[in-house]
């Protein structure tokens, strides 16, 4: 069976098709790219069919890694088929609690930076780069990488225990 994990953001340009597109080089790197799917919404549709900003393009590019997207916004009833729904900023995670239809469903949503044994204190929001420079889009994913070994470590685990 496999474990389906998706990120969101605001718009679903920026952050969470980021983090998408680190958490499945990671996967691959890992060998789980079979067991687990990877996917990224945005709260809000403003960019729905819209490809991910040229920024988060270039720095994914030249993080080595792919950048092919098309936005989308989260629909509530995706609880239904998502193991884990990863928020990017504490904003998104409200939004996502309230969104889920059962309690057991808003237990499925997490912040991407809880993931990141480096990220302390009650601030884990990955920032909004949007409306910056190339500066906040390479501190994004400097973030996003940050988090990831966690969140494959805590992935591995769930995959493991359905198998057991």
């Amino acid at each position: 069976m496999t474990f389906r994990v998706c990120f969101v953001c605001t718009g679903n340009i920026c952050r969470s098709p980021m983090a998408e597109h680190v958490f499945r080089a990671r996967l691959e790197e890992a060998g789980l790219s079979g067991a687990v799917e990877t996917d990224s919404a945005g709260t809000d549709g403003w960019h729905e069919g819209d490809g991910a900003d040229p920024r988060t393009v270039h720095v994914l590019r030249q993080g080595g890694y792919t950048a092919d997207h098309t936005a989308r916004q989260f629909r509530h009833d995706w609880f239904d088929h998502l193991d884990l729904v990863v928020a990017l900023d504490a904003g998104h995670l409200r939004t996502l609690r309230r969104m889920a239809p059962t309690p057991q469903d808003a237990e499925k949503v997490r912040l991407l930076r809880s993931y990141d044994p480096a990220a302390l204190g009650d601030d884990k929001d990955v920032p909004d780069p949007y409306y910056g420079d190339m500066d906040g889009f390479e501190e994004c994913l400097r973030l996003v990488e940050a988090a990831a070994d966690g969140l494959l470590d805590a992935v591995r685990d769930a995959v493991a225990g359905r198998a057991a």
